[in-house]
């Protein structure tokens, strides 16, 4: 399974993409419907799903949780509505997200909504579950390790020689 952080939505590029490496100037990434790799330079503009959220009356809904309601409603099935009937995308999505915004959310945001959730399902990538966070407490444990070991490298580095 994997993470919405590394899955993009590339501007002028269709479909979904995985994030696959890193390079100088940009980043590799590999389309999830065909395989394919291409570079992805800094200029294109480029979104993580992590970040990508809708607009509702009351804020934002992240798309992650959209993912989830669609997928316990469409029974793990792919959406089989029609991208060009919009009254039908209309009703679908207010179904999913009864308080989106309508003057915000415009048909084309809510199919492209539509093709990601199908992409994903068809990949194997819908994440149904958040991932556990671990306590306070082992936080601050990971945090005090981690200084230790900052120290005792940092106490390792040989002194210059002198001449």
């Amino acid at each position: 399974m994997e993470d919405y952080k590394k899955i993009l939505a590339i501007s002028g590029k269709p479909g979904l993409h995985k994030l696959v490496g890193q390079m100088k100037n940009g980043i590799v990434a590999e389309s999830i419907t065909d395989g394919k790799r291409f570079p992805v330079y800094m200029s294109e503009n480029t979104s993580s799903l992590e970040d990508i959220s809708i607009y509702t009356e009351d804020g934002e809904f992240p798309l992650k949780d959209i993912f989830r309601k669609m997928h316990k409603d469409l029974a793990g099935k792919p959406s089989d509505i029609s991208l060009k009937d919009s009254k039908a995308l209309t009703t679908f999505f207010k179904k999913i997200v009864p308080k989106y915004d309508v003057d915000r959310v415009y048909t084309s945001d809510i199919k492209k909504v539509i093709k990601w959730y199908n992409y994903l399902l068809e990949a194997k990538m819908i994440i149904l579950e958040e991932k556990k966070t671990s306590k306070k407490g082992d936080d601050k444990k990971t945090d005090a390790s981690k200084k230790t070991a900052t120290k005792k490298t940092s106490s390792k580095k040989a002194a210059p020689k002198k001449h």
